[in-house]
């Protein structure tokens, strides 16, 4: 039998074994410690006033500048403009867009049949009063200085009602019985007769019928004249009040005025004037109509906002809201309108409102600050909580990188070891 070599000899299994399991521990536990010292300590350490190096870990002595990394790494290539457009649409799709504008109206619904109905009541009277007292009053003073200010309604109101106007039998009556007992009675007629009749009227009477008469009635108007029987006239309406009123009732009997009257007023038309003078006429009503709202349609209409009972229309708003069930059908559809016009705005102005929105959001800021607020103990458990297998990686690759130099060294140590 061969006899070993004495250098081989000093050569054991423990001096092989040692150097591949103490290379495998140090490199495990060496590269444990270093991922360790990424997020530990969390806060500085000092021996005799002196801060010891290592501390806080890596991660914690930098949190500001790797928050600053994180935000930079975020919104220059994942969070660009062109990706929030498109995360923009892919969120605002016409389907998606319906459903919270119907969930919006059938919340707000169904918020307006829980309240109180007094209290919603209130709230509505308040908005209608400020509007229809104080804004919508505004709007029309400043709308009525436009030249074609309701135009076509007030065209369409003056040639379908005004110019078809024809008082029926009945209307044309009332309206001569107003006439003779409000505008025209005895004793208003009297007063104007004596109104009428002062001394200059009777002298222009009298002269115009002096020159420009002919015939019998300049013989009479020169020879007999008429100053004399005005001025007796206006002394019999004077002196003579109610014989003077019996008088002229029984005149306007005995001419038929209100028989006369209700002719007329039946035969009053705008048809029967030319169609040059309608159109004036026309123009003129629109124009009368937008100088009264631009002088006293302000005042009318604060005054008549005053009057009205609007806690009064608002429960009956309310109510009808509550009972309506076109309304709850309606639903659908004015979701649908909706949801397409935002789309197609959304189609136009998308680019620009991402434009401007970006600064607005200042999302860098917001994932600094984030970060920046996040304690080194969270921090370590989000960053372990996502690559922790990958970190446990390293500790085993070092391990086994530790082991294999081992083995190196003890092949080498064998090597030498033999003749």
């Amino acid at each position: 039998m061969a006899r070993s070599t004495p250098a081989l000899a000093s050569i054991n299994f423990w001096t092989l074994l040692i150097p591949p399991v103490a290379g495998g521990i140090i490199g495990y536990f060496t590269n444990d410690l270093a991922i360790t010292m990424l997020f530990r300590p969390y806060t500085p350490r000092y021996i005799g006033g002196k801060q010891l190096p290592f501390t806080p870990g890596l991660i914690p002595r930098n949190q500001e500048r790797l928050a600053r990394r994180i935000a930079d790494a975020i919104l220059g290539s994942l969070l660009t403009p062109e990706e929030l457009q498109n995360l923009a649409r892919r969120l605002l799709q016409v389907q998606r867009v319906k459903a919270v504008i119907y969930w919006l109206l059938e919340t707000s619904i169904t918020q307006i049949k829980e309240q109180s109905e007094q209290r919603s009541a209130q709230v509505l009277a308040n908005i209608l009063r400020d509007f229809f007292g104080g804004a919508l009053p505004r709007l029309i003073k400043v709308w009525s200085r436009r030249e074609d200010f309701l135009e076509p309604q007030l065209n369409q109101l003056f040639d379908q009602v005004l110019v078809e106007l024809q008082l029926s039998d009945e209307q044309a009556e009332k309206l001569a019985n107003w006439l003779l007992a409000v505008m025209l009675p005895p004793d208003r007629l009297r007063l104007a007769i004596i109104d009428f009749l002062t001394d200059r009227t009777i002298n222009i009477l009298d002269q115009e019928l002096r020159q420009h008469t002919s015939g019998t009635y300049w013989v009479m108007a020169n020879l007999v004249g008429v100053r004399n029987t005005l001025i007796r006239l206006r002394e019999y309406c004077l002196n003579e009040r109610e014989a003077c009123n019996r008088r002229l009732n029984d005149l306007i009997q005995a001419l038929a005025l209100r028989q006369r009257l209700v002719e007329a007023l039946q035969n009053i038309s705008l048809q029967s004037l030319p169609l040059g003078t309608v159109r004036e006429l026309r123009q003129l009503f629109r124009q009368t109509v937008r100088t009264y709202i631009q002088e006293q349609g302000f005042g009318v209409i604060e005054a008549v906002s005053q009057t009205v009972d609007w806690e009064g229309i608002s429960l009956s708003i309310l109510r009808r809201l509550r009972e309506s069930a076109s309304l709850a059908a309606s639903l659908e559809v004015v979701s649908d309108e909706l949801a397409l016009v935002l789309d197609r705005y959304l189609e136009r102005d998308l680019e620009l409102m991402i434009e401007r929105a970006i600064p607005i959001l200042d999302l860098d800021r917001v994932i600094v600050d984030r970060v920046k607020a996040t304690s080194p103990e969270n921090l370590e458990l989000a960053i372990q909580g996502i690559v922790r297998s990958e970190l446990q990686a390293i500790v085993r690759l070092g391990g086994i990188l530790g082991f294999l130099i081992g083995l190196v060294q003890a092949g080498f140590l064998y090597w030498q070891a033999r003749p």
